[in-house]
C-alpha cells in the first residue's frame, strides 16, 4: 500500500465532522452570480458595440436588410402564385359555363326548329 492509501483509510474510520451553520446575514451579503460575472454590463457593452458596428459598416447593414429581402421576394412569389392559380381556375370555369351554355342554346334552338316544323 502507497501512503496515500493508508491516508485515505485512516481518515474514512474517522467520524464525518458535521457542516458549520452559516449565519443568514453572511449568506445574503455574498454577491450573486450575475454580480460577480458583470453579466448585464457586458451585454450592455456589447449591444452597444454590435451598434455602432452595424452604424460604421454598410455590409453588416445589408447583412440586417437580408431577412427583408427575402420575407418581400417570398410575398411576391406567393402573390404571383396566388394570382396565377385564382386565374387558371377562373378561365376553367368560365370554359365549364361557356360550354354548358353553348349545349342549353342548341337545345333551345333544336326544339324551336322542331317546334316550328310541327307547326308548318
Amino acid at each position: 500500500m502507497t501512503p496515500s492509501t493508508i491516508d485515505t483509510i485512516t481518515t474514512a474510520s474517522q467520524a464525518p465532522i458535521p457542516p458549520t451553520p452559516i449565519p443568514s446575514k453572511v449568506l445574503q451579503n455574498l454577491p450573486t452570480f450575475d454580480s460577480v460575472f458583470r453579466f448585464d454590463e457586458r451585454l450592455k457593452s456589447l449591444e452597444a458595440s454590435f451598434s455602432e458596428y452595424r452604424q460604421t459598416n454598410p455590409f453588416a447593414e445589408a447583412v440586417s436588410n437580408i431577412p427583408g429581402i427575402v420575407h418581400q421576394y417570398i410575398n411576391q412569389q406567393l402573390n404571383e402564385a396566388v394570382r396565377v392559380a385564382v386565374q387558371i381556375q377562373t378561365d376553367r370555369l368560365h370554359d365549364s359555363y361557356q360550354r354548358e351554355n353553348d349545349e342549353f342554346l342548341r337545345t333551345i334552338d333544336d326544339n324551336m326548329k322542331r317546334i316550328i316544323k310541327e307547326q308548318v
